[in-house]
């Protein structure tokens, strides 16, 4: 499986920017094994603690052993600094204020994905978003729920299916008791109102992902961002909650 990088990405101004496709060949964006049969598309984005993860260290290597490389497609669209108004179209403020501009990121990722996915038998969708400090730090916390809830129904029509496994990485202690990012505690909680409030759905604990030596060999305690040993981890996280999520809905359809 290759990785492409966007063409673009050296223009990227944060160090946590990343737009990634797995599976593709250059030029003809066409699949390096090409198979006639179904797959299963991994679909990873949101800010810089998705940006720093690289899925070859630990994701990919996982959904390949569980499904076989020539059935999975992963895709990564990520970018640092980001609100989560840049991924939902829908996106209003508590005051029911809009911005000028919203869902510029999503078209970015979902052309990625409708590039690798054209003729292709999808058999599963899952979605792997980490993001909310930006949304944090803006106070927006009110709306976060909502707008987790708009981004799977702009997924789940534009791929048009009801049965995409969300897997959301819930923000770490970095900021407990929001003494900087005044909305912390409260994305936390929406993130887990979310998962709760609907099937196929998950949360993902990175509390313990943030100590420890970063990539760049500084010691860390509670950071924003994740140690080297915690992007790995991270990536272990996501690809065991997906494979249960598409294990457990093999059994269910046996079972009819």
């Amino acid at each position: 499986m290759k990785l492409v990088k966007n063409a673009n990405i050296s223009r990227c101004s944060s160090v946590f920017c990343g737009v990634f496709v797995f599976g593709l060949s250059i030029p003809n964006v066409a699949f390096a094994n090409e198979s006639n049969s179904a797959y299963h598309l991994f679909i990873l984005s949101g800010q810089s603690n998705m940006a720093g993860l690289r899925p070859e260290e630990s994701f990919i290597p996982d959904v390949e052993e569980a499904f076989g490389k020539d059935h999975v497609i992963v895709v990564k669209d990520a970018l640092g600094g980001q609100p989560i108004r840049r991924w939902c179209t829908d996106w209003e403020a508590a005051d029911g204020s809009r911005p000028e501009s919203t869902g510029d990121l999503y078209q970015r990722l979902m052309e990625k994905v409708q590039a690798v996915t054209v003729g292709k038998e999808i058999q599963t969708v899952t979605f792997i978003w980490m993001q909310g400090e930006r949304d944090a730090a803006e106070k927006h916390g009110d709306v976060y729920k909502k707008s987790l809830e708009g981004l799977l129904n702009q997924l789940s029509s534009d791929l048009k299916r009801n049965d995409i496994n969300v897997v959301i990485g819930r923000l770490s202690d970095f900021d407990m008791g929001d003494k900087k990012y005044h909305h912390w505690t409260l994305i936390r909680e929406q993130q887990a109102a979310f998962v709760q409030d609907g099937s196929r759905r998950t949360l993902v604990n990175t509390d313990d992902l943030n100590d420890g030596v970063n990539r760049r060999g500084k010691e860390i305690s509670n950071d924003l961002h994740y140690s080297a040993s915690g992007y790995v981890e991270l990536g272990r996280r996501f690809a065991k909650e997906a494979i249960q999520f598409i294990e457990a809905s093999d059994e269910l359809s046996r079972g009819q």
